[in-house]
């Protein structure tokens, strides 16, 4: 059970206050020189950054990529839950749990993403776990635990990472079990009733093999309440476990490591706030945006996520390594959606998602002398099922459109990348993959009326035949380059321009309706008239960038520096409307390559030692910050009105990506007695972001800034640690999603009002125009023991 709301509010304000006496511009990308708290294998003894962006251990300052990457003590000190804290202080980087659960991730970077998360479409950010490629969205909000690092790599990284990183990639990389018995146990208690558990233990069993696991315990009671059923909204509930078998590693010239991972998340299902008053019901909009009134509950939200890796590394000799990463992973989501957030079954959608995938990846690394070069081979064997209604019971008769759709993914690829050293100041990398990728689809879509269809444990009875009725594949293939040229006047100083090639893959719309396919016999489309209507084309990014990274005034500064151009052609614009079928209002798929956008930005990221020895001796002042400008626009958006295809690029915008992001964080640590106490602030801002390509001044969010603090006790050895952090402060509401199904001008996307002042609804009778918002304030105690 929550505590009171007046209880609650009073902890989180006093705590903030005594927080914010710290505070002006908690994450920090690793600090320079003696200012790094960094104590993670993802530095080197000399607190060098060291990521593995291109495959292979580097030095951030020598990648000539835009890459972000934050140290597990870095997360540690800003106290991050999930993957989704790193959002805020990486530039031009979206990334947020997708409406309707706390698992599936929706990832934008540089104007390129996706948030439909249906089978059929692919994501447009490549999510990493210890280098496998997560292949669905769902279960890839992943928590942050037992962790080594996370890297961002930002633009597209088709080379070295394959098809759907269009925008760019996150890894999430483990931590590597030590060579001694080790045994530590993280526990947190927070505002709203959040109690989380971590424990984590390795031990050698030999010289040469390690074992090791770690299980999470994470639960928070709602930020609000679902009023129809009492369900909490917003909560967490959710079970994680990892386990690792490591075999030689630490110099040894073979490597083996096995691990094995699973969730359970039972969080209930999130409800969405309605924005505007029930249009049927007369249901006026609540005071608390976490609250909502949806009476859909069934099928209870379910999601479950495991799989199992191995990834081998082999010394040949002192100049060839031989690496294999092989994966299994498996997850499903049952998941009830109630788009209108009332009890009424006025557009309510139950769910499943269910996916799978086998791959393979095969490296041959070289590294002699001036040259590094990598060989590779990929193979992707995925499977990716979507089962929903669509219930309209207010509209017409307990109307019910059911659709499965079964959508697989083969893929093949070879690449290679290489990098001259010319000299010990200039190099040259080139590199190229070549990828062969078919698509297989089956897709039903079924009527019913008098209730929902049988898989939901709905009553109705089939009405008509099938209005989607599809089964076909498509083969696409494609060669993405990238080439880098690096000059490094010091060994300091990097200074680079680069230009990379990415794709995402075509498919075909799992929404879409068969019979409405445009057909020689009108009403009765072939099955390759209605291939062409439900397929789209893959889409492609030309990315040109320019950059610098260096180390200054002896190590006290480090400066990233990176401006960017992009071309993103066949742009993919999946989206549901209100149609008719058979004569029947219903929700029909849209998807279209709508045409072209072009990019251009800069993007800048620093940490600075401020001073040291100031107040007391081994004291240390430093501040991180990032800044991201992003000039996104569409040049062509062809749209179908009215029969005519329409260029509409004008009163279109591009979606989850602000023009400015930034984040400024202070940080000051001091001796005490044995230990050290370290303060930390974060300030992170966002300016306007639009949900969806069409502007919608309801669920669209306007700037906004964000304030966090931390303070945490490390002792002596880093045995032990003690940690207040405060999210959130200023307690800001801000939208990041929502649902819109009301009448708008097709070319300009403008909504006008019905004689009752209120949008007229397109889909169902109440209006839908939901949203979903960001946690409010959090305030938590973190303790961790290590023995």
């Amino acid at each position: 059970m929550r505590r009171p709301a007046h209880i609650t509010s009073r902890i989180a304000l006093v705590t903030s206050l005594a927080l914010s006496v710290f505070a002006t511009p908690a994450f920090a990308q690793g600090l320079p020189d003696d200012a790094e708290t960094n104590a993670s294998p993802s530095s080197d003894s000399e607190g060098t950054i060291i990521v593995t962006a291109r495959r292979r251990e580097e030095s951030l300052i020598n990648v000539p990529i835009a890459v972000t990457a934050y140290s597990a003590a870095a997360l540690q000190q800003a106290g991050a839950i999930d993957i989704t804290d790193i959002g805020q202080t990486t530039p031009n980087t979206t990334l947020e749990a997708s409406r309707g659960t706390n698992s599936t991730l929706s990832a934008f970077i540089r104007g390129v993403g996706q948030q439909d998360p249906v089978s059929g479409f692919e994501q447009g950010v490549g999510i990493y776990l210890d280098d496998v490629y997560l292949n669905r969205p769902q279960a890839a909000v992943l928590d942050i635990y037992d962790v080594e690092r996370i890297e961002v790599l930002r633009g597209p990284q088709g080379t070295l990472y394959g098809r759907n990183t269009v925008g760019g990639a996150v890894k999430y990389v483990t931590r590597a079990l030590p060579q001694d018995l080790s045994v530590q146990v993280k526990g947190t208690y927070g505002s709203f009733n959040q109690i989380d558990g971590v424990l984590s233990a390795s031990a050698p069993i030999t010289d040469m093999v390690r074992v090791g696991g770690a299980v999470a315990r994470l639960t928070r009671d709602g930020f609000g309440t679902n009023l129809t059923n009492g369900l909490d909204n917003y909560n967490k509930d959710l079970l994680a476990a990892r386990g690792t078998f490591e075999l030689g590693g630490y110099g040894e010239p073979v490597s083996i490591r096995i691990t094995g991972d699973y969730t359970k998340d039972k969080s209930n299902p999130r409800g969405g706030h309605r924005l505007i008053p029930g249009l049927a019901s007369n249901a006026p909009v609540l005071g608390n945006v976490f609250d909502t009134r949806g009476g859909l509950n069934d099928p209870k939200q379910d999601i479950e996520a495991y799989g199992v890796a191995m990834n081998v590394s082999i010394d040949l000799s002192d100049a060839v390594t031989f690496r294999s990463i092989s994966a299994w992973r498996k997850d499903s989501t049952y998941t009830p959606i109630d788009f209108d957030a009332l009890p009424a079954v006025d557009l309510d959608v139950p769910g499943i998602y269910r996916n799978e995938q086998l791959s393979q990846e095969l490296q041959l690394l070289y590294d002699k002398g001036p040259i590094s070069a990598l060989l590779g081979f990929y193979y992707l064997d995925a499977k990716a099922d979507t089962l929903f209604d669509v219930r309209l019971f207010t509209t017409f008769n307990g109307f019910t459109a059911f659709t499965e759709a079964d959508v697989d993914t083969e893929t093949y690829a070879v690449f290679a990348d290489a990098t001259f050293d010319f000299t010990d100041q200039l190099s040259l990398s080139v590199g190229g993959r070549y990828t062969w990728d078919t698509r297989s689809a089956d897709i039903l879509r079924q009527n019913y009326l008098g209730g929902g269809s049988p898989v939901f444990g709905g009553l109705g009875v089939p009405f008509g035949g099938a209005s989607t009725n599809f089964s076909g594949s498509r083969e696409f293939k494609k060669f993405t380059p990238r080439a880098s040229l690096s000059f490094k006047p010091t060994p300091d100083h990097n200074l680079y321009a680069s230009y990379s090639q990415g794709f995402k893959g075509g498919g075909f719309d799992p929404r879409g309706v068969g019979v409405n396919a445009p057909a020689a016999t009108p009403g009765a489309p072939t099955n390759a008239e209605v291939a062409s209507f439900l397929s789209f084309r893959p889409e492609k990014v030309d990315s040109y960038e320019v950059g610098y990274k260096g180390s200054l005034l002896d190590g006290a500064l480090y400066v990233a520096l990176a401006g960017f151009y992009a071309d993103y052609t066949d742009v993919q614009i999946p989206g549901s409307v209100a149609c008719r079928v058979s004569g029947i209002q219903t929700f029909c798929g849209v998807v279209s390559n709508a045409g072209k956008a072009q990019f251009k930005g800069l993007e800048l990221e620093t940490t600075a030692r401020l001073g040291r020895d100031l107040m007391a001796a081994g004291d240390r002042l430093s501040l991180a910050g990032s800044l991201g400008y992003i000039d996104a626009q569409y040049k062509k958006y062809i749209t179908n009105i009215g029969g005519v295809p329409t260029d509409v690029a004008d009163f279109r915008e591009v979606q989850n990506t602000p023009k400015w992001s930034a984040s400024g964080t202070l940080a000051y640590s001091t001796p005490v007695g044995a230990g050290e106490l370290a303060f930390s602030s974060t300030v992170s801002y966002r300016s306007k972001t639009y949900q969806f390509e069409v502007p919608n001044p309801y669920i669209d969010q306007k700037g906004y800034a964000l304030f966090d603090a931390n303070l945490v006790y490390t002792a002596p050895d880093d045995r032990w640690s003690i940690g207040v952090h405060g999210r959130n402060l200023t307690n800001k509401e801000y939208k990041t999603s929502g649902y819109t199904f009301v009448g708008a001008n097709a070319v300009t996307g403008a909504i006008p009002l019905g004689t009752n002042g209120y949008p007229v609804p397109s889909l169902g009778k109440e209006g839908t125009l939901t949203a979903f918002y960001g946690n409010p304030r959090q305030v938590f105690i973190t303790g961790t023991v290590k023995f």
